[in-house]
């Protein structure tokens, strides 16, 4: 078993992570460039603060609605086709949103992302799933997880000097021109992924997807993975608007303080997966759930703050985001069918891009700013909610792990 754990992954696995780190990377950094860009889009747009949830839970929505849309029919194609045709769309989507000029245009354009963008993820979880064996899936969710550390070294800081120095649509225009690099490498380097296709029967798409929502097991994985993603976007659209407005931090201190983050987050992904190979993965879940508790609460209740005092905090909550990530992505990864698992990944990001939108709207309602210069008031809420949230994500991602030990069994 030990020696099966330690397998060294051959040339074309080396190159799929590759490939599948580098989508994810600008997929999260185009949902992530959003919250650094919160306090310049609120000045530059006039946004009043608790209106600019709607951009953000525009694309959370509208990536909900596609999911549930394709899930009938995610495991009747090839993975490839698939993950090439959305993340087209979503180079189109990222255009239009360095194009925007009113809140009402950059709304639509964070819709048009989604539809495409919010189904990227499922798709490479499937590819995955579908290559890798559970004791080899730790170590592939934490490289291709990665992307979430390296949006914050490169993307979001080098995003935010762009902002800085041209414009707040630079950034997009950046993604952009990365992403259809992506597409190239993706149309000839990446092979068909269709052994699931053999095992399909020929039922209706609307009755697969049905027969996958109805079975138990499965809901119990998407509510935690829903649940786990309230949390994440309730404390990110706002985080720099409260950094900025009650901690002091300068827009010049933002690059340096995502940069920070992001080399704790590509130094302790790929960590906590090997991590989550070897350990209990709930175990290190649960220990990562109790430290976002405590971080929530104390950090959305300070004031002005030092910077380097920031810095710590920052770190501290990345690494407590990323210790419950890794484990609860390859926990519920394991939770389908091989032949129920395109439908599965796809109504699962749906539901975790809905629970998304969900939170982010609740945040909006939570806090208020008085000018576009004033505090951010009711954040300390949200910290508040962020903790709950957390408690109840700790009773059903351990009911999961009860799924997958019956199955393995």
């Amino acid at each position: 078993m030990q020696t099966e754990k330690k397998a060294p992954f051959t040339p074309y696995e080396r190159l799929v992570i590759l490939i599948l780190a580098f989508t994810q990377f600008t997929i999260i950094l185009d949902f992530m460039v959003m919250s650094p860009l919160g306090d310049m889009l609120i000045k530059a747009m006039d946004i009043r603060a608790n209106s600019f949830a709607l951009a953000v839970s525009a694309y959370a929505f509208s990536a909900g609605a596609s999911g549930l849309l394709t899930a009938g029919f995610a495991d009747k194609y090839d993975r490839k086709k698939l993950l090439l045709f959305f993340y087209i769309g979503f180079v189109i989507g990222t255009l239009l949103c360095g194009l925007a000029n009113t809140l009402f245009t950059l709304v639509a354009a964070r819709v048009i992302t989604g539809l495409f963008g919010g189904v990227i993820g499922a798709i490479s979880m499937a590819i995955i799933t579908d290559l890798f064996t559970l004791e080899k899936r730790g170590r592939v969710m934490g490289v291709v997880q990665m992307g979430f550390g390296a949006s914050q070294v490169l993307g979001i800081p080098i995003g935010l000097f762009i902002a800085n120095r041209w414009g707040w649509e630079m950034p997009f225009f950046m993604i952009s021109v990365l992403a259809i690099l992506i597409v190239i490498a993706i149309a000839c380097w990446l092979r068909p992924v269709t052994e699931h296709l053999a095992l399909q029967s020929k039922e209706n798409s609307l009755v697969h997807l049905y027969r996958t929502i109805a079975n138990g097991d499965y809901r119990i994985g998407m509510a935690a993975t829903a649940l786990l993603s309230i949390g994440g976007f309730m404390l990110m659209p706002y985080a720099t608007v409260f950094a900025v407005n009650n901690l002091g931090i300068s827009h010049e201190q933002l690059p340096v303080l995502f940069m920070v983050s992001g080399c704790f987050s590509l130094v302790m992904m790929p960590a906590l997966g090997k991590l989550s190979d070897r350990i209990d993965k709930y175990k290190l879940f649960a220990i990562a759930s109790i430290g976002l508790m405590f971080m929530s609460i104390f950090y959305t209740q300070l004031g002005p703050t030092p910077f380097w005092v920031v810095l710590v905090f920052n770190v501290l909550i990345t690494t407590t985001v990323i210790g419950r990530m890794v484990p609860s992505t390859a926990l519920v990864s394991a939770v389908p069918e091989q032949k129920d698992r395109g439908a599965f990944m796809s109504i699962n990001s749906s539901l975790q891009q809905i629970a998304g939108g969900v939170g982010a709207t609740i945040a909006g309602m939570l806090v208020s700013q008085a000018g576009k210069d004033s505090v951010l008031a009711g954040y300390n809420y949200v910290g508040i909610v962020v903790a709950c949230v957390s408690c109840i994500s700790l009773l059903l991602l351990y009911l999961v792990k009860r799924i997958v030990m019956r199955k393995s069994s």
